[in-house]
Formats: structure tokens, C-alpha cells, sequence
């Protein structure tokens, strides 16, 4: 592990060499060791890198109040402490939003596509908004992580997807408020990610395994016909971490997809 040099310290794994390289983004609330068996894959063929959010895990704690900005801002100095010259974002869930963040500032040329790791691609299901304004109101929040703690681990055998979920349930009320905040905000600035996507003219893979049913995936697939920059990929893993129970599956798509747009360029 090493931080960055300016506070808010943030802490990186870095590993391989080539570009563009692979910056993994985790959600909030989450923790850069989701990452820990995808690096080395990824590795073997360019630069790989994943990060600590401030306030979470190994980088600084945070003193005042941040939203998804913020996150932008270090994911962002990462990349120039660094010295990436050209990046593809990769971001768990909800850090899709600071994937395509990085985009919008750094543009196709720096960074020439993103990958989406088991998102809502194509805007939040059915009760969804009213979980994140569960998660910022104090009498309701600890029931909403509930939950989602037992949403996340339900019918899931693998011991690292219920050690990592335990992990996050670590984090108290006031980041799970923060991270209701700022996804609520993202949907309501963008309305949907591939509405995004599209706006910023942007590549993108989304690589998932949950829902499982066939129709999200039809409709993903009939997306992707009319956007043909954007690709979809269903795994062969059961939770919404499918990273921990499936690297390798996901590490052959996001280098396929990081020769396409190197093709492209």
C-alpha cells in the first residue's frame, strides 16, 4: 500500500505496468481489498490500481463533509500523483458515478472508455430512491442497512462476499446518509447512467450478475444494439460482488474491452 502525498491521504495498490490503465473505484461504503484477487489478473497486461476512499479503510479520515465531488477530486490526484496519462475507470455499483465523473473532466482522450461492476444501468428499480432517503434519516437508517446487508447476502454461499458485506456494515450512520445523498443526487442530475453515457459520448462495459432474471439482460442487449459503444456481459457469480467470487471471468472482459477502445483510439 501507498497514500497519496496531500491530505486527505489516499491509500493505493498499485500493480502491472502499461496503460491505458485500470483505475478500480469501490462503492461507498466499500473498501479497495474488493479488489485484492481482481489486481494481480489485471495486471499481468497494464497498469492496475485500486484506491481507498477518504474516510474509509486505509486513507485519511475525513473531517468535514464530502460528497461524490470530493470523490471525483481524489480518484482524480490519484491519477496525477501517478502520472496515468490515459485511464479506464472501473467502479463497483455506485462509483459508476465518479467513473463517469472522471470522464467528463479528463475527456476521451485521458480517459478512452469506463467499466461498470453490477450497476442499474439503466436507472434505479422500483423502490430504490425511497431506500437512499431511508439511509439519511436517523430513525430509519439502521433498518435500511439491514436490509441491505440481508439483500446482499441472501441464498450467497461464498464466505468472502459475507466477510466483505460484514465489513461494510461497519460503517455508522453518517456515511450511509452521505452515500444515500450523493447516489440520490446522481439520479436526479443524470436520470439514468446509459442517459450518461450518452451525454459524454462515452464507451462503456457493464459487467454484472445481479438481477439475474433474463429481462434486465434483454433490455441491456436491446440498449446496446442501438448504442454499439456500449456492452453488457452477464457473469457466471450469484451476488452483487461478483469480483470476489469470479476475477477471472472479469478480468478477461475488462481487458477485451480495454483492446477495443485501443483499437478505436
Amino acid at each position: 500500500m501507498t497514500q497519496t502525498t496531500m491530505p486527505p491521504r489516499i491509500a493505493v495498490d498499485k500493480i502491472g505496468d502499461g496503460e491505458p490503465a485500470l483505475l478500480f473505484l469501490p462503492g461507498w461504503c466499500d473498501f479497495r481489498s474488493l479488489f485484492r484477487d481482481l489486481l494481480p489478473l489485471t495486471g499481468r497486461h497494464r497498469t492496475s490500481v485500486s484506491l481507498d476512499w477518504r474516510g474509509h479503510g486505509g486513507s485519511d479520515r475525513a473531517l468535514v463533509d464530502f460528497g461524490a465531488i470530493e470523490l471525483a477530486d481524489d480518484a482524480q490526484r490519484v491519477i496525477e500523483d501517478l502520472g496515468l496519462a490515459r485511464v479506464i475507470p472501473i467502479g463497483q455499483a455506485h462509483a459508476g458515478w465518479i467513473a463517469l465523473e472522471l470522464r467528463r473532466r479528463l475527456g476521451p482522450e485521458r480517459v478512452p472508455g469506463v467499466v461498470f461492476l453490477d450497476w442499474m444501468v439503466l436507472g434505479p428499480p422500483p423502490g430504490f430512491l425511497d431506500a437512499l432517503v431511508g439511509l439519511q434519516n436517523l430513525a430509519a437508517s439502521e433498518g435500511v442497512r439491514a436490509a441491505l446487508m440481508e439483500m446482499w447476502t441472501r441464498g450467497i454461499d461464498s464466505p468472502a462476499v459475507h466477510a466483505h458485506v460484514a465489513r461494510m456494515s461497519t460503517h455508522g450512520f453518517d456515511m450511509w446518509a452521505r452515500a444515500g445523498r450523493e447516489i440520490a443526487a446522481g439520479f436526479a442530475a443524470n436520470g439514468s447512467p446509459v442517459a450518461a453515457l450518452e451525454a459524454l459520448a462515452c464507451p462503456a462495459l457493464h459487467v454484472y450478475a445481479q438481477p439475474t432474471d433474463d429481462e434486465f439482460l434483454s433490455a441491456q442487449k436491446a440498449y446496446a444494439a442501438a448504442h454499439p459503444s456500449f456492452h453488457v456481459q452477464r457473469l457466471d457469480a450469484s451476488s452483487h460482488f461478483p469480483v470476489l467470487e469470479v476475477p477471472g471471468e472479469i478480468a478477461t472482459a475488462i481487458e477485451a474491452f480495454a483492446g477495443e477502445v485501443e483499437a478505436i483510439d
